[in-house]
């Protein structure tokens, strides 16, 4: 049985007459007949009878007809379904994220995005650079928000999302809470609140590190987090200063301050990444990342 089968019998169904149907159909007559009378031999049943005014359906065609309809528009929607999947406009995607970008790029990109393509499933996943780049070589992952700098396995691409730069974050009651602007080297004797690396030659510590170096300062690290958002509750709670991107200056409580670092250098700039799969791309996942790219052009 062809779809193109059921599709004659609810024309023919529709019309009442071989010959109307046949014209609907762009078809002559006998061929037509010949595909009813197979369609019927194929189901074990007649469906349809010929009468002086043109044709009626059998009690089997009459129950038939609402079951023909149907199929034919499961597969009009497995079409239109297919082909939305294929352009990239339905289905799923995976996203992890860091939680810096919690803080607003995240919530900006998904509202446009979801704008745009109300039929895919965003299902959210936060994971640190490491396990990010991992699951999305292995393809359980489709994209990643990341911070950079990083060095991602080579089946891995990164697109440039959002650019930020270091800065000192200090408690409330801190000597230099009230300064705009200072040296790294006023805090090198100080506790410092490191990051753990998550990842070799990579990530938020090694952008950290590479910045005392510059400025010749050897931190004294007393504390040490993953998170961005731990980190600057540990200042809150004065255990020590730390660096933290500047992002996050515009979201901490009124018992941290953040001071800019005078000299630091543009190639230390830091900032968010989106990750994906270097070969093998999904449509959806382009059409994320184009998103994102327009958003922030």
């Amino acid at each position: 049985m062809e779809l193109r089968q059921l599709r004659q019998f609810i024309v023919l169904a529709e019309s009442k007459s071989f010959r109307v149907a046949a014209e609907r159909l762009f078809m002559a007559q006998p061929p037509l007949s010949v595909a009813i009378k197979k369609l019927e031999e194929e189901v074990g049943t007649q469906l349809v009878e010929r009468t002086s005014k043109g044709i009626k359906l059998t009690l089997a065609g009459e129950a038939a007809l609402a079951d023909a309809r149907r199929c034919l528009r499961e597969a009009e929607r497995f079409g239109s379904t297919a082909r939305a999947a294929g352009a990239g406009e339905s289905g799923e995607i995976h996203i992890a994220f860091i939680s810096s970008v919690t803080f607003g790029l995240l919530p900006r990109i998904i509202q446009q995005y979801q704008h745009q393509y109300p039929d895919v499933r965003l299902v959210l996943h936060e994971a640190n650079n490491k396990e990010s780049f991992e699951r999305i070589d292995s393809g359980e992952f489709d994209l990643a928000f990341v911070r950079q700098p990083a060095l991602p396995p080579s089946g891995v691409h990164i697109q440039a999302i959002e650019r930020d730069h270091l800065c000192l974050a200090v408690p409330s009651g801190h000597r230099l809470a009230k300064r705009k602007n200072v040296h790294l080297y006023e805090v090198a004797d100080e506790p410092f609140i490191g990051y753990i690396p998550t990842q070799i030659g990579g990530g938020l510590a090694a952008a950290c590190m590479a910045l005392c170096r510059e400025h010749n300062v050897q931190p004294h690290c007393t504390q040490t987090a993953v998170q961005v958002s731990t980190v600057i509750g540990l200042v809150e709670g004065g255990l020590g200063v730390a660096l933290v991107p500047a992002v996050h200056a515009q979201h901490a409580s009124s018992r941290v301050r953040f001071c800019s670092i005078v000299g630091e250098s543009q190639k230390q700039r830091i900032g968010i990444g989106l990750a994906h799969k270097a070969v093998d791309e999904t449509q959806v996942s382009r059409r994320f990342r184009e998103v994102a790219r327009n958003l922030k052009a």
